[in-house]
């Protein structure tokens, strides 16, 4: 019987012809790190709905999602009509248009909290436009940042990161004040310590979209409460928490709001595109006041040659339309409850230790077990880092592969409202398949 590698290598040739022919190109291969796979990764023809299929005719239920952003599933047709449409009209206008005034309201309409909101390309530019916006609104300099927290690969969104920074000045981290994740006694203690802090920036559901976990409502509660007693900007970094936490983001479904928030991914409709809104005044630090002394010294600059380009801003419209008008976020959240149920009955069953963890549509697998409600994981930080970086987590994601199922990253599994139950029954028997082979050799 063939190794689960043997096997991945067997069923996978035309994408390691293909790979073979990229490592001569990009740097490892690839062009994103997420993408980087051993013995190579897999190369992907096209997707519909749920699924999508590799070079060789392989076909899996894709629980990467676009990274997150594909909440609609793969091609949905409202957003290739838009898109398609928006081509034949033209694919930049150089000036204003009509959508983009139509996707701001569409975002608006959905997050209470966006008075006034920007379009960037990607959400690591939104990010460093929020903490931008931030220094220039409070006169001060420093950000905090809490640990292992992803905002992007900007030198700034790099301090306090689970990945190495060379190339990085260290001025620029000097400006990063980093604090433990979870800890408001450490957040407190580092606001009253430190008069110079403009702000803090968040995942408002915990690291990498809530794989490392707080205790989320008390928590986002108490630092909105630290924040603005100290007049520091709370910035809501929801990428992948916008419009997937619930339909307003993890703000809404918390009912706890920030001062600005950073998007991307479904904001855009699963296209190039991110977006920083919030109050008024902040934002309105981009604005032109006719003051000289503001407009040529104080005014926060803001070109962009793809802000709010018509592609990006009809199928960020179309998409979030959607989700305020159908059952989005439900459709999504029940197949997810049902996957995450699953998974949990087949490591009782299996007598594997491990377990699945996380909120609405975002699950985390960890080969670990803890006694959490399966929600909320309360397991420390330090145990679930180690426990996904086991040798058995990479044989069960390429098992996974060899079964049919892909899922971001080597732990997370992004359901979208194009999954069906008969989609998680498939998964589930795939698991157990795999978890089963991750066994036979020896890694669990």
């Amino acid at each position: 019987m063939p190794t689960i590698l043997e096997e991945y290598i067997a069923k996978h040739p035309g994408s390691a012809q293909r790979y073979a022919e990229a490592v001569g190109i990009f740097p490892s291969g690839v062009t994103h790190d997420n993408r980087y796979a051993e013995p190579f990764p897999l190369y992907i023809t096209h997707g519909q709905g749920p699924r999508k299929w590799d070079v060789d005719g392989n076909e899996y239920i894709d629980y990467v999602s676009g990274h997150g952003a594909l909440i609609l599933g793969h091609s949905h047709p409202a957003i290739a009509d838009a898109v398609s449409e928006q081509i034949r009209r033209g694919t930049h206008l150089g000036a204003c248009t009509d959508d983009e005034v139509r996707w701001a309201k569409a975002v608006q309409a959905l997050m209470p909290s966006i008075e006034r909101i920007r379009f960037h390309s990607s959400g690591t530019e939104a990010t460093l436009m929020a903490m931008r916006l931030a220094r220039a609104y409070t006169g001060k300099n420093k950000v905090i940042k809490l640990q292992d927290h992803f905002h992007g690969w900007h030198d700034y969104a790099m301090a306090g990161s689970d990945r190495p920074a060379p190339g990085i000045p260290a001025d620029s981290f000097e400006t990063m004040v980093i604090v433990p994740s979870g800890d408001l006694e450490a957040v407190e203690a580092a606001l009253e310590r430190d008069p110079d802090i403009a702000a803090l920036i968040l995942e408002p559901t915990g690291a990498h979209y809530g794989q490392l976990p707080f205790d989320v409502p008390n928590y986002l509660r108490g630092l909105r409460e630290l924040t603005a007693k100290h007049s520091a900007v709370l910035i809501f970094d929801e990428v992948v928490t916008g419009f997937r936490a619930s339909s307003g983001g993890a703000q809404v479904r918390y009912g706890v709001t920030p001062d600005l928030t950073t998007m991307a991914k479904i904001v855009a409709g699963a296209l190039p595109g991110g977006a920083v809104g919030g109050k008024a005044d902040i934002v309105d630090m981009i604005a032109h006041r006719g003051d000289p002394d503001w407009d040529n010294n104080r005014r926060v600059y803001h070109p962009g040659t793809f802000n709010g380009n018509p592609l990006t801003a009809v199928a960020g419209a179309t998409c979030l339309e959607i989700i305020a008008s159908q059952p989005i976020n439900q459709q999504a959240d029940a197949m997810a409850a049902r996957l995450k149920t699953g998974l949990n009955d087949i490591f009782g069953r299996m007598e594997v230790q491990g377990h699945a963890h996380g909120i609405a549509s975002m699950i985390h697998v960890v080969l670990d077990d803890c006694d959490c409600d399966r929600e909320i994981c309360t397991m420390p930080h330090g145990q679930i880092k180690r426990a996904t970086a086991s040798p058995a987590v990479t044989a069960f994601k390429r098992g996974l592969l060899n079964q049919g199922v892909d899922i971001m990253g080597r732990d997370a599994f992004l359901v979208s409202a194009t999954h069906t139950e008969a989609d998680i029954d498939q998964t589930l028997q795939a698991v157990e398949d795999s978890l089963a082979a991750v066994r036979e050799e020896g890694l669990v």
